[in-house]
């Protein structure tokens, strides 16, 4: 590939962070390139959004196809690809995708996270047979059934509102004494009469034949007790995608999280992330503060782009 075929900038996903980012990089006129497997990027998972402004209420899918038709209003078509790596190549980087490469002479990384898994006896056997990381997508499949969800943050709660729409009778297990979420969330699910909450427990063993149908929890005692479940939904928080930065060597903290200073910058030059993967924000990993960021980053591209 010849440096005039190379883009000035690759925005690696199609979340928030990467959407707002090209919708900034349009207006830049950065000769720019968007790339993500699908627009929305977790936003799909999402069943309601209520805190994302001028949207009182919204649906993730319906705010993530809006957010894609802004960006291809300004000309920018999504790229549907899986990036697999990234090379350091002359004057700039190549992303290395399922169908084919590509080069820019920045990148910013915007894939963000995927669902943490508990690790227990039982979980992926039972995957796809009533184990679920997305209570959107398979909640519809547990109308009138027995539902566990595992965590006490917003997600987890989220998750059991959305499911009491369905469910028979939903459980809520967290191995805390009190929830971590929202008290607006709290409130509801103590309201909600198909809604029972579990403290202090850890879901230890998913059991069942062909399909899931108990899990095994146990309390700071060890004592265990079994519950009647046709599915188990876990919404424990995320883990980050940086595999393709490790080799780049981008620094990160401890739990794996892109460090990035407030122009969005990595600790290697060209590089650039926003969104969930990173530690800015203080750490608040919502769809409003990642856009935010990607429209920060796109900026310092831009200022560093007029440099050259």
């Amino acid at each position: 590939m010849t440096k005039d075929n190379m883009k000035d900038l690759i925005i690696l996903g199609a979340g928030p962070a990467g959407l707002g980012a090209s919708i900034y990089a349009s207006r830049y006129k950065i000769d720019h390139m968007l790339i993500g497997k699908e627009a929305g990027g977790y936003l799909n998972e999402i069943h309601k959004i209520e805190n994302y402004l001028g949207f009182e209420s919204i649906t993730g899918m319906e705010l993530g196809l809006k957010m894609r038709s802004h960006v291809e209003g300004l000309g920018i078509e999504l790229q549907q690809e899986v990036a697999e790596k990234i090379e350091v190549v002359d004057g700039g980087f190549k992303v290395i995708t399922d169908k084919g490469e590509h080069e820019a002479k920045k990148i910013l990384y915007a894939i963000g996270t995927s669902a943490r898994k508990l690790d227990i006896e039982g979980e992926e056997k039972f995957m796809g047979k009533g184990v679920s990381y997305c209570a959107t997508c398979d909640g519809p499949f547990f109308r009138n059934k027995k539902i566990i969800v595992v965590g006490g943050g917003n997600s987890a709660a989220m998750a059991a509102l959305m499911l009491a729409e369905y469910a028979e009778k939903v459980t809520l297990v967290y191995r805390g004494p009190e929830l971590s979420c929202l008290p607006s969330y709290s409130d509801s699910l103590k309201d909600n009469d198909k809604i029972k909450i579990e403290y202090s427990k850890n879901i230890v063993r998913i059991e069942g034949e062909n399909v899931v149908e108990k899990v095994i929890l146990q309390d700071h005692e060890k004592e265990e007790s079994e519950v009647e479940a046709d599915g188990v939904f876990i919404e424990i928080g995320s883990l980050p995608n940086q595999e393709m930065l490790v080799s780049l060597g981008v620094e990160m903290d401890e739990q794996g999280f892109v460090r990035t200073s407030a122009n969005q910058s990595t600790s290697v030059e060209g590089i650039y992330a926003a969104g969930d993967i990173t530690t800015n924000s203080n750490g608040f990993r919502q769809v409003i503060t990642a856009a935010a960021e990607g429209a920060v980053a796109t900026l310092e591209i831009f200022r560093k782009l007029k440099e050259k």
